[in-house]
């Protein structure tokens, strides 16, 4: 069984790449940290470090080893202050994992405004990550729930999820295009039309798959630009480069420049997830989930026109 100890130890000399400064960090003699370290390897059957007189460096080996480390002790440490807060009777942290969608429909804020009203001396920290990211979050247990724009795998031997909400994808255009002023726009009007592409997922395939869906429909965009998130291709519409397809939470209150049209025969829309681990820990964690279930339920559905 791997030793803590050793293991804080091996980060040290790793993050120092020196014995003896590392050996001052810890405050222990460099004769017995370097026995450690020689013993982790010898454990482990790999070489950690390449030695020379001048310096001590990573093996690629040891490289990987460190950063499966540096996530293992963050985990350790988590688990440690949650059981000294148990141990004086209170009911831990919430660590939750978010992708922009979940504050921009306002879901998140309003389960944690309940969180806050109902359990006010919780500790929430939030981490703006990727999905996948998160998915590992939850496996490692660094989080309690992930709200992500896809679901873990029906399969998934680990994770759970719910479909939270679905934000309809509105059309926007600079406000001086001629579209502009028409009511009503079939699929024949956008053909051709400059485009900006919003990124909705890490799939490498994500533009060819936009583009796909918009031929799909009867019309082929002329993507000029990629956008990395909607508040960016909202920006680029505004200076006039295109038009773009931007879910509808996104667009309430949008900046002089743009104008907004529903699509009716579009039937696109940007999904919010929660996912959670199937084996929860405190009852804390699964009050949060029906919170943030609750959230999601108290959405107002607007019906397209």
């Amino acid at each position: 069984m791997l030793d803590l100890r050793q293991l804080r130890y091996f980060v040290a000399v790793a993050e120092t790449e020196h014995v003896g400064r590392a050996a001052e960090q810890l405050h222990i003699s460099q004769s017995p940290l370097s026995r450690q370290i020689a013993q982790l390897e010898r454990d482990l059957g790999l070489t950690l470090f390449e030695r020379d007189r001048q310096r001590i460096r990573l093996t690629s080996d040891g490289r990987v080893f460190l950063g499966e480390t540096r996530a293992l002790l963050t985990h350790a440490g988590r688990l440690e202050n949650l059981g000294r807060r148990l141990g004086r009777g209170e009911e831990g942290g919430l660590c939750v994992g978010y992708v922009p969608d979940a504050m921009h429909t306002g879901l998140l804020p309003a389960a944690l405004r309940t969180l806050r009203t109902e359990r006010p001396g919780i500790h929430v920290a939030l981490y703006g990550q990727q999905s996948a990211e998160q998915f590992e979050g939850l496996r490692r247990r660094s989080l309690d729930i992930a709200l992500v724009q896809e679901p873990p795998a029906e399969d998934d031997p680990d994770l759970c999820s719910a479909l939270l909400l679905e934000d309809p994808l509105l059309l926007v255009l600079p406000e001086c295009h001629p579209l502009a002023q028409q009511p009503d726009l079939a699929p024949a009007d956008l053909d051709g039309q400059p485009w900006i592409a919003v990124e909705s997922s890490r799939d490498p395939a994500w533009r060819d798959t936009f583009v796909a869906s918009c031929v799909a429909l009867g019309f082929t965009p002329d993507i000029t630009l990629d956008a990395a998130e909607p508040l960016t291709a909202l920006g680029l519409v505004a200076s006039g480069f295109g038009l773009a397809l931007v879910q509808r939470s996104m667009v309430r209150g949008t900046a002089p420049g743009v104008a907004v049209r529903e699509l009716p025969w579009h039937d696109g829309s940007a999904r919010l997830w929660a996912a959670w681990h199937r084996t929860d820990l405190r009852p804390v964690v699964g009050e949060f989930r029906a919170t943030v279930l609750d959230a999601a339920a108290a959405q107002p559905r607007c019906p397209r026109s």
